[in-house]
């Protein structure tokens, strides 16, 4: 990433109503992280040396592969023109900036409890994205804000993200009686959400970019993407993985092959290097011994390190880690879901919402907003658990 200064709060109200970070070339993280994480992944090799299979093994193939069908559909949809049209639409309805962000988070947030918190950043990012190009909008800000949303909202549900799958079957809790576990703490998230919204985004009104001349809408390839996104969600609910990816790649190869070429493959080098680099991490002899000496059985003991732990490997494997040292399961689940915010290794979804938003200094406004972001629901939720 280039060099740049860090606006303070007031000069990024006006830069987010000059649209100073619209749409540009340049990628969310771009590929530096991509660089770090081979360097780190050559390290390894030398320190901690294994079998070429054995790499292989560290990589979680379901949610790489996931990701990819739905890397590529959502490339469909995007080339068919029809996120341009809802993006008039929606514009033509909203008055001004803050209404937009308000509007656009909280459906993050209400989506990633309903079909998680990735599968809902592919719907809502693109279509921010085409907004930018019609609008002056801070897509930065406006992507980052996408991301905590996620991160919030899919707390909630069982079904929300990978983690609290993982949870409520360890506590044996009804669909319900998890809920009923995360609300607080969820309720404490959202809550500092649109206060952050409320602050970060002016209500200042939508100035409209020159019109360009529009897309049509490719009803076929909208159709073809449709059936394809219903299609793959079932098959990876079924644990069909491979040959709903076949079926995703297949027909784009024969009916829409441009559609393949968008695929960001880089975002999925990535996630499979974070999964090798952070999975060896948290098996070295001196992690392990740092575990089992911390006091973080039960308590906001617990909860805090769940949220460190998460700054480090993620929020998923920071849950796999954890549970074996972590006896208060409810405190586990609170702390990984607070932990997604913060550093942007929290959470996948976190990397996933800045490369689809294509955006300069992705990085650099993602923890300029989420590691305050962090700190203050991190000490909110930590009140409500003592209190």
């Amino acid at each position: 990433m280039t060099k740049d200064t860090v606006p303070t709060l007031a000069s990024s109200s006006s830069s987010a109503a000059s649209g100073a970070d619209a749409p540009a070339t340049h990628e969310g993280g771009g590929n530096g992280l991509l660089w770090v994480l081979v360097a780190v992944a050559v390290l390894f090799a030398f320190v901690r040396p294994r079998a070429p299979m054995d790499w292989l093994k560290l990589i979680d193939w379901q949610t790489v592969g996931a990701l990819a069908g739905l890397l590529a559909i959502t490339q469909g949809v995007e080339k068919s023109g029809m996120l341009q049209s809802a993006a008039q639409r929606l514009l033509a309805r909203t008055t001004n900036l803050r209404q937009l962000a308000l509007l656009l988070t909280a459906t993050a947030a209400v989506l990633s409890a309903l079909v998680t918190n990735d599968v809902s950043l592919f719907l809502l990012v693109p279509l921010t994205r085409v907004l930018a190009t019609q609008a002056h909008l801070p897509l930065a800000r406006l992507v980052v804000l996408q991301a905590l949303a996620v991160n919030a909202g899919s707390a909630l549900t069982p079904i929300g993200n990978p983690q609290n799958l993982y949870l409520w079957h360890r506590t044996g809790e009804s669909f319900g009686g998890f809920m009923l576990m995360m609300a607080p703490t969820v309720l404490v998230m959202l809550f500092w959400l649109f206060v952050a919204v409320w602050l970060l985004v002016p209500r200042t009104a939508i100035a409209l970019k020159p019109a360009a001349e529009a897309s049509p809408v490719q009803p076929r390839l909208l159709a073809l993407s449709g059936v394809l996104f219903v299609g793959f969600v079932v098959a990876l609910d079924r644990h069909w993985l491979l040959a709903g990816l076949a079926v995703v790649f297949v027909a784009y190869l024969l009916f829409q092959r441009r559609v393949l070429l968008g695929v960001d493959w880089a975002l999925l080098a990535i996630i499979a290097l974070m999964f090798v680099d952070l999975r060896q991490l948290a098996e070295l002899p001196a992690v392990a011994s740092l575990m089992g000496q911390w006091p973080i059985a039960e308590g906001w003991r617990a909860y805090l390190a769940a949220i460190v732990t998460s700054q480090f490997i993620s929020n998923v494997p920071a849950t796999i880690l954890l549970d074996r040292y972590v006896h208060d399961l409810p405190a586990l689940a609170a702390g990984v879901s607070v932990g997604g915010f913060g550093c942007v290794l929290g959470s996948l979804a976190n990397l996933i919402a800045l490369r689809l938003a294509k955006v300069p200094h992705g990085l650099r406004e993602f923890h300029r907003i989420g590691i305050p972001f962090l700190i203050v629901c991190a000490a909110s939720a930590v009140l409500l658990r003592l209190g």
